[in-house]
Order: structure tokens, then sequence, then C-alpha cells
């Protein structure tokens, strides 16, 4: 039976965080993908990509797999009752349910992760105990149907990881093997633990704003879940 992987795609998406795992998971035998939003007007991401919903929330088939990507439009998903909505009728029937970056605040603002293990981007890792969860700061986190990816590339492991857990070890390999992924970075700085203290406070520095803002609209979110 084909495999139904549906996407939520959204005005301010981190494109990275939907192409790496959407690549991954398409390259799969047997699995139509969606691409989920309101309307079918496209969707412009964080850095100009743009990119066409094929369904809406509404004629959206029950899924197998449920991924929320993250990015800079996640903070109106956390507020959204149409997206929240969607997110908590399809994981009462998802195989898995799942995220990257910080689409898993999007989760936690539906109530999905409370009590559960998960991760998210770095920047806003503190973001997701308020939300319920049991924050582990992994590339990719496990907790029975749930995986969640870290930060924008992290979402490569996780399709890969998901890709081993919906057919085998050995097709996951394969993908892995057509795509080259074989990281070999020029620079040590892709975390907080490895970057240069010059590096790592201009990155923070970047993020103040979101962070306020985030912070904000995560508070609000808590206090609905009560």
């Amino acid at each position: 039976m084909t495999l139904q992987i549906g996407f939520v795609l959204f005005p301010g998406i981190q494109q990275l965080d939907l192409t790496g795992p959407y690549d991954v998971l398409g390259s799969l035998p047997d699995v139509k993908l969606h691409l989920v939003w309101k309307d079918l007007a496209p969707v412009t991401s964080s850095t100009g990509l743009v990119f066409t919903p094929t369904t809406t929330y509404a004629d959206c088939p029950n899924l197998d797999v449920l991924c929320v990507p993250g990015g800079s439009g996640v903070g109106a998903l956390m507020e959204d009752p149409a997206t929240l909505d969607f997110l908590k009728t399809q994981a009462q029937t998802a195989r898995y349910v799942t995220s990257v970056c910080t689409g898993s605040l999007v989760l936690g603002a539906a109530g999905l992760l409370r009590g559960r293990k998960a991760t998210t981007h770095w920047a806003y890792h503190d973001m997701l105990a308020p939300l319920g969860a049991i924050p582990v700061q992994e590339r990719v986190v496990r907790d029975g149907n749930l995986f969640t990816g870290g930060g924008i590339t992290a979402g490569i492991d996780f399709a890969l990881v998901l890709a081993a857990e919906l057919y085998s070890e050995a097709a996951a390999q394969l993908v892995q093997l057509q795509i080259e992924y074989a990281p070999a970075p020029p620079f040590d700085s892709g975390s907080p633990q490895t970057a240069p203290a010059h590096v790592l406070e201009e990155a923070k520095k970047r993020t103040l704003e979101s962070r306020r803002v985030r912070g904000e609209i995560t508070a609000r979110a808590a206090a609905r879940l009560g």
C-alpha cells in the first residue's frame, strides 16, 4: 500500500527543513508526498524560494507520516487554530508524527509533545520544556511514534532514520548512497559546543529578536495547554 507522507507548508518555512527530508523520503519506493497548507496559493520560504502546495488541510488524506518543518514562520503556526486542529486530527491516525528543527515547537503548541522526548534547533531548545516535552539534545530523537530532528541539516539524518523504520536499514543506506550523504564539513562550527566563541556569540545575537518573540508565543501556548 502506498505510504502517504505529508509536509506542512507555510510562509517563512526553512527550505532545507523541507527539501532535505523530502528528497530522502521521496526516494523510497511506493510513497506519495504531499505539501499541505490552508490553500493552494504559492508559499515563499524564509530565503525566498517559492513552493506550491499540493493539497489543503481540508482535502489532505489520512497520513502515514506527518512532518512539520521549521523556519521563521513557526511562531504564527503555533497560534493558528486551523494548523493546530489539522495536526491534532492527523496525529490521531498517523503512524508517525515528526518534525524538523523548530517544527517541534508547533507540535508542542498542538499538545503533541507532552511527556515525550523531543529535540529542536539549539537556539530554541529551552522552549521545549514549557510545552510539556522532555528536551533531549541529539540530532534525532525518537519517543514511540514521535520522531523529531534537530536544526535544519539534521532533517536529512532524521529522514534516513525514519526511512529505515519504514522499510529497512538497507533501503535507507541505499538512499544515503544515492544522495551521496557523507558529511565532511570544512569547519567544525556546526554546534554550540564546537563553534568558536566569537561565532557563537554572533549567532546568539542574530536570534535575540526571534527568541524574544517565540518565547512570548511559547508562554501563551503553554498557558493554553495548562
